[in-house]
């Protein structure tokens, strides 16, 4: 049986900024690429590794993707008491998209936590 996944109030993320990046490739039929940068913050007196990551991107015309696996842009970080993990990466869509999501991770007891993403929206701009 697994073990249980509880929200940890010791995380928080923080979407530090969303920039549409026409200049970036993408395929023709999601031709919108964003760039958005991310920060996880441990506020917990222990220590956590990132684990895995899940996404759900819900475009406006219904088509939803979802984007899951292990630990966040290929890494696993830990990240110790009163210390922070920041990266970017991107994603590309055909019409304007809402974005939620977690992260799942694992403190220093074993304990198997995860933290809600806060929802974001990905807007092209009325010039794309």
């Amino acid at each position: 049986m697994a073990a249980a996944i509880r929200e940890f109030d010791g995380l928080r993320v923080k979407v530090d900024d969303v920039v549409y990046m026409p200049s970036l490739d993408a395929p023709n039929d999601k031709p919108h690429p964003f760039v958005y940068f991310i920060s996880i913050h441990n506020d917990s007196p222990v220590p956590v590794t990132i684990r895995g990551r899940k996404w759900v991107v819900r475009e406006e015309g219904g088509e939803v993707v979802v984007v899951e696996g292990d630990g966040v842009v290929g890494q696993t970080p830990s990240i110790q008491p009163g210390e922070h993990f920041s990266y970017n990466s991107y994603h590309v869509v055909g019409q304007n998209a809402d974005v939620a999501g977690a992260f799942f991770g694992e403190t220093a007891t074993g304990e198997w936590i995860f933290t809600r993403i806060p929802d974001f929206k990905l807007v092209i701009p009325d010039w794309a």
